[in-house]
């Protein structure tokens, strides 16, 4: 059953803007645009541009449990990638409302692939969603499950992939930053998959093997979009209580993902499998370690084993408001 949305929440009153400088997609121009507008309906904004991995943590949290009530932001506007909107919502998970109204998250696209604002923006203009969260009545908030990643404790909002998914990763660094952030997603995809071999691996969902055998990739989350394209999750809905997860087997090529995964084409093909759970455990079977990412980073010396669990409704988000 899906959490429901807050009933007749007010509009904001108080704005913390968590800014990534390295997102592809940062302006200084931009920045002060989005201050502005906040500034037009809030009574307080305030700027805080990230120095550096998980300075936007600090922040959020520091903001929502160290200021006086008062000060405390109602509204933490995440603007950059994915990583931005992934560690904001971290710091903001952490707070435990004392004093005052549960803050909420929006995300403004600056990043490269965008994942997280399309799951609930599709890819309007982010001018759009925020004139709808400061007063319009179009915008409402729902409670967002994320996953936790038992070996290192963190969460994961968007999803984790291995294999393939992962190692898109490594290629990303070579391909120029001139091409469009999608597009370049696309292209070291390629590059990536050109020289695949699939690994060992098995899948189980809340005990019960899902898929087991040669792994092209096993993604686990609630977004449906990884790299603001590919459709690795077509039947997640972010506020269910599980978990998605979905098993490309060693018997499609994996030059062929990039093409199926736009459309889901992946589902009907031979040794795909896909399940929903509450616990997702992903293995590597040959004693090596995963390769494996999760909202697009790498999670160095993950083990061989990785185990997902969800937490319902963690996370408020602002959204468009859906007709009931």
């Amino acid at each position: 059953m899906p959490y429901p949305a807050v009933p007749a929440r007010p509009a904001p009153a108080r704005a913390l803007i968590v800014v990534n400088p390295a997102a592809g997609g940062y302006r200084a121009d931009l920045v002060e645009r989005l201050a502005s507008l906040c500034r037009e309906r809030l009574a307080s904004v305030a700027v805080h541009r990230t120095t550096g991995p998980g300075d936007a943590v600090d922040a959020v949290h520091r903001a929502l449990a160290k200021e006086p009530v008062e000060h405390r932001p109602d509204l933490v506007v995440a603007a950059g990638g994915d990583g931005t909107v992934r560690e904001a919502a971290e710091g903001l998970v952490r707070q435990d409302g004392a004093g005052g109204r549960v803050a909420a998250i929006l995300i403004v696209p600056w990043g490269s692939a965008n994942s997280g604002y399309r799951m609930f923006w599709d890819d309007r203009p982010w001018q759009d969603p925020v004139s709808m969260v400061l007063g319009s009545g179009l915008a409402e908030v729902r409670h967002m499950d994320l996953a936790r990643l038992a070996e290192t404790g963190g969460h994961v909002l968007l999803g984790s992939c291995t294999g393939l998914g992962a190692q898109i990763l490594s290629v990303l660094a070579s391909v120029p930053v001139g091409a469009g952030g999608r597009e370049r997603y696309a292209r070291a995809l390629a590059a990536a998959a050109a020289d695949f071999r699939p690994y060992p691996g098995r899948v189980t969902v809340d005990g019960a093997v899902l898929a087991e055998g040669p792994t092209v990739l096993a993604n686990v989350g609630g977004g449906r979009y990884r790299a603001g394209q590919y459709l690795l999750l077509p039947h997640s809905r972010p506020d269910d209580g599980l978990l998605d997860v979905c098993v490309i087997g060693g018997r499609t090529d994996p030059a062929r993902v990039p093409e199926l995964t736009r459309h889901a084409g992946h589902l009907g093909e031979p040794g795909t499998a896909y399940g929903r759970g509450r616990r997702i455990v992903v293995e590597r079977l040959d004693g090596e370690g995963l390769v494996l990412e999760h909202d697009g980073e790498l999670r160095d010396g993950i083990g061989s084993t990785a185990t997902f669990e969800v937490v319902p409704g963690a996370l408020p988000v602002w959204t468009a408001r859906v007709a009931r």
